[in-house]
């Protein structure tokens, strides 16, 4: 039997236990990974904030122009010395249980999300108090004014999903296991298989916004009544079910296999978030090699971006070649302190090695497998550091694992690591607030943990600053910083595209992945 007819009988069986599942009425899609984690503050995987958006709604949101509307929110007010924000939310706003959204719930969840988000931290670092004024009404009264509050409530990736106060006060750094949920889907859990498909139902009690969709924001108004993510790792044999209409969707297909999908008039490939994304090599600075500066620019000097996007993307209409950190053609976007690295310089990255008394500790560098957009940017890392004269452990495993793993603090030899590949959306990499790769505030940083005082202050001062000149200037300063003390490697820019069959429309250009509107006729 081969692979593509295994997957068939598969869905075939699938379609039997679920009757529903065959209904014109379930949309049935292939997202770019499993989903193993359902707390959307666990993690920055975007497989778990595509599943934020499913169930959880947010207080703002960014529209198809990155502009900040409101969304669970309806009205605010703000003080003329700027330290006092209330904030309405909509009437008649529920949960997918039935029970009303109170002010008590919001407070409970961005107090929850504030501990894990670095916008979140530097926005509760300026907070004096949060309270609850009653039912529908929620204030902030900040010790210091900052420019932060609605980019923070708004924030694309690590959002301010809203759940219920029982739920929220969970420990931030424990998980979930109550999915009652704010948004326009209700995750069944009885229905759900790690390994096999995620199923979301249409949730009867979500009031949409009266407006059209747009981005993030807007009337989030579901079309169909079932939504089914069905997990093929396998990119041929997806590519293969959706050739065959056994699946509506694919939301990554790989950019190897767009020919054969723009061949078939029956598939239609859009780039939907055209703000794309950034690959990120990121070190973890805990242990050796990587707790040495020297040593970690040896590794931006060696690494060459074109040969990563050439091994991943291909097709250089979906690539750009960047030494701006805050993403080319973009109100911040500087070269400032990388000129000269991404290039290969070999000679350069070999003397850095050498003044960082590099002495042979091997780099357990950690390479997703099914992640098809991921894969190939580990081994091009290898060799890179292979060429400089750096032994390499690459430790092959599906994403949802490098996702459970990176959190780890043991040392690399019990279950940790030194490296690991991932990326992130352009949108999240706008600014040095967004851009959870620059934060480098020690044990509150994104997985790596890199300290960095000087990092630290000036990303505090771009939230404190007003002046739009003066934020450039502190974004320079920020690059030049990095480039000495690096808390990653960025690799190049990508766009992708998702793939349909004609019979589905309505699908919203995105920062995220989005199933409202969408319609299987």
């Amino acid at each position: 039997m081969t692979m593509k007819t295994r997957w068939l009988a598969v869905l075939a069986a699938a379609a039997l236990a679920f009757p529903g599942a065959a209904s014109a009425q379930t949309l049935r899609v292939v997202m770019n990974s499993d989903l193993k984690i359902y707390d959307p503050i666990w993690t920055t995987a975007f497989v778990v904030r595509n599943h934020a958006y499913m169930i959880y709604d947010t207080l703002f949101s960014l529209d198809g122009d990155l502009k900040i509307k409101p969304q669970m929110v309806d009205t605010w007010t703000v003080s003329d010395d700027k330290l006092v924000w209330t904030f309405t939310l909509r009437d008649g706003l529920t949960f997918s249980d039935g029970a009303p959204v109170t002010s008590e719930d919001v407070l409970a969840s961005l107090k929850r999300w504030s501990a894990r988000d670095t916008l979140g931290q530097i926005l509760y670092t300026k907070m004096d108090k949060a309270e609850a004024i009653d039912a529908r009404t929620f204030r902030f009264t900040l010790k210091e004014k900052t420019g932060v509050v609605l980019q923070a409530l708004a924030k694309p990736s690590g959002g301010t999903y809203i759940m219920p106060k029982r739920v929220a006060e969970t420990d931030p750094f424990k998980q979930i296991s109550d999915y009652t949920g704010s948004g326009p889907f209700i995750l069944k859990v009885d229905e759900t298989r790690a390994g096999s498909k995620t199923v979301y139902v249409k949730n009867p009690n979500y009031k949409p916004r009266a407006e059209p969709p747009s981005g993030l924001a807007g009337g989030k108004v579901v079309k169909v009544d079932r939504v089914e993510w069905v997990v093929i790792p396998d990119q041929q044999t997806a590519v293969n079910a959706l050739l065959a209409g056994e699946v509506d969707m694919m939301e990554q297909p790989s950019h190897d296999l767009y020919s054969l999908l723009k061949a078939d008039k029956n598939i239609r490939l859009v780039t939907l978030i055209k703000w794309g994304g950034q690959y990120i090599f990121r070190f973890n600075q805990l242990f050796k090699p990587f707790d040495n500066a020297k040593i970690r620019q040896a590794v931006l000097y060696a690494l060459v971006q074109k040969d990563v996007l050439d091994a991943t993307i291909g097709d250089p209409a979906y690539y750009k070649v960047c030494k701006a950190m805050f993403i080319c053609d973009t109100p911040y976007a500087t070269t400032a302190g990388f000129e000269d690295k991404y290039d290969g310089n070999i000679a350069k990255a070999k003397e850095l090695l050498k003044e960082g008394g590099y002495d042979g500790t091997p780099v357990v560098l950690l390479q997703s497998t099914d992640l098809d957009v991921l894969t190939n940017v580990a081994p091009v890392a290898k060799a890179a550091m292979e060429k400089i004269g750096m032994k390499v452990d690459m430790q092959s495993s599906d994403w949802q694992t490098v996702v459970s793993r990176r959190a780890r603090k043991e040392t690399p030899d019990k279950g940790g690591w030194n490296a690991m590949i991932t990326s992130t959306g352009g949108v999240d990499s706008l600014d040095p607030l967004t851009y959870n790769f620059i934060s480098a505030n020690c044990e509150k940083a994104w997985f790596g943990w890199p300290c960095d005082d000087e990092i630290t202050k000036l990303r505090q001062a771009f939230a404190d600053e007003p002046d739009e000149a003066k934020r450039k200037e502190i974004v320079e300063k920020i690059q030049l910083r990095a480039s000495v003390n690096p808390t990653h490697a960025f690799l190049g820019q990508y766009t992708d595209a998702s793939a349909f069959r004609p019979n589905i429309t309505g699908a919203v250009p995105s920062p995220v992945p989005v199933f409202w509107n969408v319609e299987k006729k």
